[in-house]
C-alpha cells in the first residue's frame, strides 16, 4: 500500500487527465494564466494578419508603417532612430536598418541636426504622406472589421487591461 502525500494541492488545482493522466496537476491560477497568455498572442496574430495582407500589397511591413505613423506624428521635427526605436509597436533590435529601406524608398529622409551635429534626424517625406493617407481609410476599414463590434467603452477596458499586463501592474 502506497502512503497518501501529506501535502494535498488545493480543491482548485486542475489536471488535464483527459488529455494526458500523467500531467502534473496544474492550479487554477496556473491554468488562468496559461489560458490568458494563449488568449492574447492568438489573439494578436489574428489582428497582425488582418494588416499584413493590406501592407503586403504596398511593399510594407508592419512595422514600416508603424515608423511612419511615428514619424508623421513626430512633426517637422523629426525623431531620432532612439525615438523611433521606443514608439514601436513591436521591438526591432536593428532600427537603422528598417530606417534605411524606407530611405532607400523614399518615404523617409534624414538629416543632421542644425543645433547638434552629433543627432540625425528622420522625417517623412510628401511620398511618405501621401502613402499614409492611401493607407489610413483602409487601415480605419481593418480597425473596424477587426473590433467594430466592441463599444467604445468595451475597447477603453481592454486597452486599460492590455497596458496593465505590459507595465506589471494589477
Amino acid at each position: 500500500m502506497t502512503p497518501r502525500p501529506t501535502h494535498r494541492p488545493p480543491a482548485s488545482a486542475t489536471r488535464n487527465a483527459a488529455a494526458d493522466p500523467r500531467a502534473p496537476e496544474r492550479s487554477s491560477r496556473a491554468v488562468a494564466h496559461f489560458s490568458a497568455f494563449r488568449a492574447v498572442v492568438k489573439t494578436a496574430g489574428h489582428l497582425e494578419r488582418g494588416f499584413a495582407e493590406l501592407f503586403k500589397a504596398h511593399d510594407l511591413s508592419l512595422t514600416q508603417y508603424n515608423v511612419l505613423r511615428i514619424l508623421r506624428g513626430s512633426g517637422q521635427e523629426g525623431a531620432t532612430c532612439g525615438d523611433v526605436g521606443e514608439n514601436l509597436i513591436q521591438h526591432d533590435p536593428d532600427v537603422t536598418r528598417l530606417l534605411d529601406r524606407l530611405d532607400h524608398r523614399g518615404l523617409i529622409e534624414r538629416a543632421r541636426d542644425t543645433k547638434d551635429r552629433r543627432v540625425v534626424r528622420t522625417r517623412i517625406t510628401k511620398a511618405g504622406l501621401a502613402l499614409l493617407a492611401d493607407l489610413d481609410g483602409p487601415v480605419d476599414d481593418v480597425h473596424d472589421r477587426q473590433l467594430g463590434h466592441l463599444s467604445e467603452e468595451r475597447l477603453a477596458e481592454l486597452t486599460a487591461i492590455l497596458d496593465a499586463v505590459r507595465e506589471g501592474k494589477a
